[in-house]
């Protein structure tokens, strides 16, 4: 009996049992008519199941070395959830991209529209988003009661995306939603059309009320310092990686890191314009019409027609890539928070992988120099083909480890590594798409440095290579100056990426950290291996993993 996987696809049907937004996102078919119970007890009874299943697991004795993997990826993931909830971190969750609020609103985005029966699940669905934000205020009201409330700045930008959605900004998304709904091809009509019309309605209303409660109640509570802090970040920081990091010595490298891509970046520039800098070239690469698109919908097809190319130059090359994961959909959210990620397919892929751009309303014109490594990241070999691939593997991985096992450390790292190897593999041999993709990785690394320097509240190296504010303190406000002089991201964009690093403590070094980690395991199978080391085998077996904790995959890694 394979005890490990037993355990694991109990806990699959359990949780989504709990996590009816878990089900959608995952594809699994029966609950998108249903919200998650975001209360103090709907989380308690979630982190009872955890905590039942992490019992099981440390008791259970694996068959074989893929047991073996699942078990130590299984057991750091539930271990690192459950120290989070039992320290309060979950209740007190609200951030401006990725807390219970947005989960509610995004996952009608992956909801299929075609059928009476899809039309009903979306009716029903948002019917029930008054008492799913109902059971959130009570668990936020519980965290403020003992003295854990979000920052002010999340407070606030939280209640405007409210705002947004219900039609401040122009559009208003329950409507637009209910508007793209059709039975067979027509608009609903009857009772259909009017559950549609209702649910929109109390989605709207259960919408303005939870943002007059964020205004009116928890902003007064709120505290002004964004940082969160030595002991919460550090615990964030295990979750979002998977592994302990020396933070002091990652914030010091992170600084040598953005340094070495500039250096870079000038020398790519000078092949752009002869002697010019870093700005005459992005001048340049600007100005150049064949790297200009005005619309949303001509940016979605030239991603979509990238995407695919890469895909069928890889495939069979520098990857084996199954079948079902050849299909990827490019889309432009229907919002404008000004997010770029990722969605995976649904368990029988019937629902494909997805990569998705909600473009700020202010933004105008898309430069194609600048996006060339996003379909690298958010594609093949990125997202889509690790995702996918994990998915996919049915025979190799159990159900938790294809549909609930993540680590941004892992996956993210993964991306960014993506991109470092369509370098390699001569992917960027045009200088505009070069400098674009070394924009990005020193965007990374800028990352590293605010991050963790905002949070813990450090001091600026007084020898720092930029002569940035030596010796201050960081604050929010440095974080701003310091993304804006090494970012060529426009201000609304690059507005939203500080709340996020601000609002969710971590993550955001989890990208050029797991590079980091996944360059050393690469490194480290070189050594171990001598001459039979392999490339496309090297990403076979670590693929072939799915999703860890970076600190089992190293573990996993070193067995191969």
């Amino acid at each position: 009996m394979r005890r490990i996987d037993e355990i694991a696809d109990k806990y699959v049907e359990d949780s989504i049992a709990l996590s009816p937004i878990s089900a959608t996102y995952q594809g699994v078919a029966g609950h998108d008519h249903e919200l998650d119970d975001f209360s103090p007890s709907g989380l308690a009874t979630e982190a009872d199941l955890t905590r039942k299943a992490l019992a099981d697991l440390e008791a259970a004795t694996p068959v074989d070395e893929r047991e073996q993997v699942a078990k130590e990826g299984m057991v750091e993931r539930l271990a690192l959830s459950l120290e989070r909830f039992d320290a309060g971190d979950t209740a007190a969750d609200l951030n401006v991209i990725a807390s219970p609020l947005q989960s509610v609103r995004q996952i009608f985005d992956l909801m299929t529209i075609g059928t009476e029966e899809q039309a009903a699940n979306i009716a029903a669905r948002l019917a029930k988003i008054p008492k799913a934000l109902d059971g959130y205020r009570e668990t936020l009201r519980a965290a403020a009661a003992d003295g854990r409330v979000a920052a002010i700045r999340q407070v606030r930008e939280c209640a405007d995306q409210c705002d947004n959605w219900n039609g401040a900004s122009g559009d208003d998304f329950w409507a637009g939603l209910v508007g793209r709904v059709t039975v067979d091809g027509s608009a609903p009509t009857g009772a259909l059309a009017t559950d549609l019309a209702a649910g929109a309605e109390a989605a709207r209303r259960g919408v303005a009320e939870f943002g007059g409660f964020l205004r009116d109640e928890l902003a007064p509570l709120a505290p002004e310092n964004d940082a969160a802090g030595a002991e919460r970040y550090a615990r964030a920081s295990r979750y979002f990686l998977g592994a302990a990091v020396d933070l002091q010595e990652t914030y010091a490298w992170g600084w040598q890191e953005l340094h070495r891509i500039e250096s870079e970046m000038r020398r790519v520039s000078g092949e752009i314009v002869p002697g010019g800098s870093v700005d005459d070239a992005v001048a340049a690469l600007d100005a150049d019409p064949a790297r200009h698109i005005a619309t949303k919908a001509e940016f979605r097809d030239w991603m979509q027609e990238l995407a695919d190319r890469t895909i069928a130059d890889l495939a069979g090359t520098h990857f084996d890539i199954p079948e079902p994961i050849r299909r990827i959909e490019c889309c432009i959210a229907p919002t404008a928070d000004g997010a770029i990620y990722y969605t995976g397919p649904s368990e029988d892929f019937t629902r494909p992988g997805r990569m998705w751009w909600s473009v700020p309303n202010e933004d105008e014109g898309f430069s194609t120099w600048r996006e060339v490594t996003t379909v690298y990241h958010e594609g093949v070999p990125g997202h889509h083909l690790q995702v996918g691939q994990t998915a996919y593997r049915a025979e190799l991985l159990n159900r938790y480890q294809r549909l609930m096992l993540w680590c941004s450390g892992h996956g993210e790292g993964w991306a960014l590594y993506s991109e470092r190897l369509m370098d390699e593999l001569g992917y960027f041999d045009d200088p505009g798409a070069k400098l674009g993709m070394l924009d990005g990785q020193a965007f990374r690394a800028a990352r590293v440095i605010v991050d963790i320097g905002m949070h813990l509240e450090l001091e600026i190296p007084k020898d720092n290579p930029f002569g940035f504010n030596p010796g201050a303190r960081w604050t929010a406000g440095l974080g701003w100056d310091f993304m804006r002089a090494h970012c060529r991201i426009d201000d609304a964009m690059l507005r939203f990426e500080l709340s996020r690093y601000l609002g969710w403590p971590g993550q955001a070094p989890s990208y050029k950290v797991g590079e980091r980690i996944w360059l050393q395991a690469r490194e480290d199978a070189k050594a171990r291996k001598g001459a039979a080391f392999d490339l496309k085998q090297f990403h076979t077996d670590a693929l072939n993993l799915g999703a860890l904790g970076l600190d089992p995959f190293r573990k996993a890694m070193e067995r191969i």
